[in-house]
């Protein structure tokens, strides 16, 4: 039995985020050192990010807000509200964007109504209220009341692959289940301004947006290209449980990224691979390069740079991690599967259709997992139906980083959980 991913969609709010335009705005505030300007200068500069987007209406240069709560744009001042109203606005938009990536991956999930939705599973750490996002969606979409609702809250940017491999288990114990699966995070909502390194780079690279999916082993044709979820594995690293953490504060919630943690990864990435790919037989004796396709967390442009290098991988293969950073920044647990949908919207080549995917998170943990395209769209843009029985699974800117204190450079380095 074959457990497929039928559908993938993505939602982003409109408001955008212009990358120098925010480097000027973080890098003008009041009690800001002569370093910390640099600082600020450096991460947004070597961010590898263009745009982002973000449910605050008042972080743009647009015009001026009546009483803001997070953007003076009268003074280009940085505001600092309590952690309460920011969780407020996490609830009402937060559903918002729940909402709308679930409908449109329902929507795309040829053969999949409403009422066949047997399970439910969100994910987010940005946020938190009862009943929650699980709840929204099923009374928005009016799934039926006995559909089974799980919330995976406050895991960091690799959640997605626990949502993924729960609806696979759920799939394969029960035939005629059908999962819907939504991560959406709202990490702009913690923006702030410091000197603190830390902070620094997290304003430089979080955003918001959010995923869904649809999954499920009925025997139903598929009608585009599809994902089957062959086989995930977690490894947590030997070291690194104090590098990476995400902590509630009275302003916010609170990033922490260890200076070492592109060191962890880079010392143990080959490692994390290993379980997962001895899954599969006909993977051994391969270089990391002929799995065609890579789909790898873009915690940042830093973390990218070492998985490439580290495996041996072409640019070509992290271009869609690198281009969802690009577009669209760290969304936490979200941006995995838009690397995902990136891979799923292009033509199909003439390589294999294997898929490797990784993201990092605290503890520091690896998350890993196997996927084959299916259903694939050819170069023509044609999409061809392929039923679920003949599917098979086996088949930076260096001037700006030099004006850094050395000390300070590896800080920089980290690209986010």
């Amino acid at each position: 039995m074959t457990v497929i991913l039928r559908s993938l969609e993505t939602a982003v709010p409109p408001t955008i985020m212009v990358q120098p335009q925010v480097r000027d705005v973080f890098a003008a505030q009041p009690g800001l050192t002569r370093l910390g300007q640099r600082l600020v200068g450096a991460a947004f500069d070597s961010s590898g990010i263009d745009t982002r987007h973000t449910v605050l209406e008042e972080l743009t240069l647009d015009g001026p807000v009546e009483d803001p709560l997070f953007f003076d744009q009268k003074e280009l001042r940085i505001l600092s509200p309590s952690t309460k109203t920011r969780n407020e606005i996490y609830a009402e938009q937060g559903t918002t964007l729940f909402v709308e990536a679930a409908r449109k991956a329902l929507d795309a999930a040829s053969g999949i109504e409403a009422a066949d939705i047997t399970h439910v599973v969100t994910v987010s750490c940005t946020g938190f209220f009862a009943p929650g996002p699980d709840y929204k969606v099923v009374r928005a979409l009016d799934l039926p009341p006995s559909v089974q609702r799980y919330h995976l809250g406050f895991m960091g940017c690799y959640a997605a692959f626990p949502a993924l491999r729960s609806a696979k288990a759920f799939c394969d114990a029960d035939p005629d289940a059908v999962v819907l699966v939504i991560s959406a995070e709202l990490c702009s909502l913690h923006v702030r301004t410091s000197n603190n390194p830390d902070t620094i780079v997290g304003s430089s690279l979080f955003a918001d947006g959010a995923a869904a999916a649809v999954i499920s082993a009925r025997d139903i044709p598929l009608d585009g290209p599809a994902l089957s979820l062959d086989h995930f594995e977690t490894v947590l690293t030997p070291v690194g449980e104090e590098s990476m953490a995400w902590n509630i504060g009275d302003e916010g919630f609170e990033m922490v990224l260890g200076t070492y943690v592109p060191h962890i990864i880079d010392s143990h990435i080959v490692g994390a691979l290993e379980p997962l790919l001895a899954r599969d037989p006909s993977l051994q004796g391969l270089d990391y390069s002929d799995i065609e396709h890579w789909a790898i967390h873009p915690g940042g442009r830093s973390i990218l740079d070492k998985v490439e290098a580290k495996l041996g991988l072409t640019e070509q293969q992290l271009v869609p991690a690198r281009e969802i950073l690009r577009r669209y920044g760290n969304m936490s647990s979200a941006t995995v599967m838009f690397v995902l949908k990136h891979i799923l919207d292009q033509p199909a080549s003439s390589g294999n259709d294997r898929i490797c995917s990784m993201a990092f998170g605290p503890g520091l943990t690896v998350e890993t997992a196997l996927l084959t395209r299916i259903g694939a769209i050819p170069a023509d843009g044609t999409a061809v139906a392929v039923p679920v029985a003949e599917t098979a699974t086996d088949t930076t800117d260096t001037a700006a980083v030099d004006a850094v204190p050395s000390d300070l450079e590896p800080i920089l380095s980290e690209a986010g959980a």
